[in-house]
């Protein structure tokens, strides 16, 4: 599903003397299948963002388009049901929405308030655990009784098993210790890529921008500052540095190695790997003691 924003502004509490304009005239489009990466500071406007995208709020001003669902300050869909069941949000901390009594059941829960069938939530079920990284065998159990790395696998289970279109990440590695915040990441990937997902990552994280995303949107005081592919953006050291941004540590790497040698090597989102042999390469005939 597309995502397009046409000159959106949110303004908390309306015609009150306590107004305050979150986000501000902001525009752009999320093509389908798109991995789109949106930083910015605390206050940005980050989370009243992403609120517009399954309809928790409607723009103040301008429009919100979610494939064919319309949002805006005079129109709200009569089906808004089905466009958050096609929009799953994984928020920070998803092992705190946990309640049922069993991991399935904890599972099923989305799927069934939505009316999908009994046979069609098992064989959900089925699918999405291995994908997720889960063990059949812990089914059966209580959610309270998994790890803290389970439970949070167990409650973005239990987002997928909606089966939606949309995939919404806001900061879903907090609190993770380095190991588990890339397989978090590593598994959103892959999914992103087997179903073909439109993937929105709101992170603080701009190694895992460079490293995920098709396209960046950077926030800040509520307005869109800088958007383009990471490679284009993440480049671009004094406007990043205007809003408190540094430049990922692997292009400041690429940089810092361009200066000692003279050997410029053109960032193009490659692995650490592949750019271990690209410096192997360059370095080749170069004496490092000079």
């Amino acid at each position: 599903m597309d995502i397009t924003f046409k000159n959106v502004s949110y303004i908390y509490q309306q015609n009150t003397p306590f107004a305050h304009r979150a986000i501000d005239n902001i525009s752009f489009h999320i093509p389908s299948g798109t991995f789109v990466a949106i930083i910015g500071h605390t206050g940005s406007g980050k989370s009243t963002l992403l609120q517009h995208l399954n309809g928790l709020v409607r723009p103040s001003e301008g429009e919100v388009k979610i494939g064919d669902f319309l949002l805006s300050h005079e129109h709200k869909p009569k089906n808004l049901m089905e466009l958050r069941s096609r929009v799953g949000v994984v928020f920070q901390y998803p092992e705190h929405q946990l309640f049922e009594e069993t991991v399935a059941k904890d599972i099923a829960f989305g799927p069934e308030n939505f009316g999908v069938e009994q046979a069609e939530i098992e064989q959900r079920i089925k699918e999405i655990v291995p994908a997720v990284g889960l063990s059949e065998a812990l089914l059966a159990r209580s959610p309270f009784e998994l790890s803290g790395g389970q439970m949070r696998r167990a409650a973005i289970a239990g987002v997928l098993a909606v089966k939606p279109e949309i995939l919404v990440l806001d900061e879903p590695t907090a609190g993770l210790d380095p190991r588990g915040q890339k397989e978090i990441m590593d598994m959103f990937y892959d999914l992103h890529q087997q179903q073909k997902l439109t993937t929105v990552l709101v992170t603080h994280s701009m190694e895992d921008a460079v490293k995920y995303a098709d396209h960046v949107i950077i926030l800040n005081k509520g307005t869109k500052y800088m958007e383009g592919k990471p490679e284009e953006v993440f480049i671009q050291q004094e406007a990043l540095n205007q809003v408190q941004l540094d430049m990922p540590e692997m292009i400041q790497f690429m940089q810092a190695f361009q200066a000692r040698f003279g050997t410029e090597i053109p960032f193009m989102r490659q692995t650490v790997e592949d750019l271990a042999v690209q410096i192997q390469e360059a370095l080749k005939g170069v004496d490092v003691h000079e």
